[in-house]
């Protein structure tokens, strides 16, 4: 207390907890908010204490995307060297342009579309490379894809749950022109899916995931803003059986009995009790004649 003011009182505290889901409590830490507080009678302060919990655990590991199979709407799951991570296609802002930092999210059965991107003005064959990686980076992203989850619940260290990305890149299509720098200008995402396990519950997982890269030669353009569209497409490659019967023909000849199937059960009926009738009264004429 000084000057008739209290000084260093405490009117919130902070605790933090980082916890691990098998170990426990890893560490507490705690912070104190201080202020000053006039010393008259009157005065009153008022106290807040706040815990805050969180793990390292979860913060490196992605949500499901199902379980097992995708949930249509869900993120896809690709992975690099072992870091699993969403896999994210070039954001457009409001003039068309694509965004530096945000990328859209590829949803399972959800398509996009790309953006423009502005390159330098010194569009030269002689950096090549450099554009080609510029424009390669942008399409698919910092960190690209090596393989793609098969399930929406696949565990990063599990290999049997993920499938290798196909990638169809510009130097495949650089065969005709040897000397021409080729560079991407469209991304197409093929993704082959289906459904497996009951009827009652289908789950839906990916068969193959391929990466084409449509190319034009350098030369060939004549601004430094280049559209990049992604096309993204989900083809479902499941089988239907054949249906057990054919196809209904207009040749075909239905039975006569189709509309009255009990008038002529009866009437069958009735002309099996007139022959035995017919029979019984031949037996007693034959047997009354042999007997006389």
């Amino acid at each position: 207390m000084k000057d008739n003011t209290c000084h260093d009182a405490v009117p919130e505290v902070i605790y933090e907890i980082e916890y691990s889901g098998t170990l426990g409590i890893q560490s507490v830490s705690v912070r104190f908010k201080v202020t000053s507080v006039p010393g008259n009678s009157g005065s009153s302060l008022l106290q807040h204490f706040t815990l805050h919990f969180w793990t390292r655990a979860l913060s490196d590991r992605l949500p499901r995307s199902g379980n097992p199979g995708y949930i249509t709407g869900a993120p896809l799951l690709i992975a690099n060297s072992g870091a699993m991570q969403h896999m994210s296609i070039l954001q457009s802002r409001g003039d068309g342009s694509c965004s530096q930092f945000l990328r859209h999210r590829v949803q399972f059965g959800r398509k996009r579309t790309g953006c423009k991107l502005s390159l330098s003005p010194m569009l030269e064959e002689s950096n090549c490379s450099y554009i080609q990686q510029k424009l390669y980076k942008a399409l698919q992203g910092m960190n690209g894809a090596e393989v793609f989850a098969i399930t929406g619940s696949a565990h990063p260290t599990q290999a049997e749950e993920w499938t290798t990305i196909l990638i169809q890149n510009c130097s495949m299509q650089a065969v005709n022109c040897t000397s021409c720098c080729m560079i991407p200008v469209t991304l197409e995402i093929q993704i082959l899916w289906t459904k497996v396990g009951l009827l009652s519950n289908p789950q839906a997982q990916i068969l193959c995931a391929q990466y084409f890269y449509q190319c034009h030669p350098l030369k060939f353009l004549s601004t430094s803003t280049v559209p990049l569209p992604t096309v993204i497409s989900f083809t479902d490659m499941r089988e239907w059986p054949e249906p057990p019967r054919g196809q209904p023909q207009t040749h075909w000849e239905l039975p006569f009995d189709i509309f009255f199937p009990f008038k002529v059960a009866l009437n069958l009926e009735r002309s099996s009790r007139d022959n035995l009738a017919g029979y019984f009264l031949l037996i007693l004429i034959v047997s009354s004649i042999l007997w006389f």
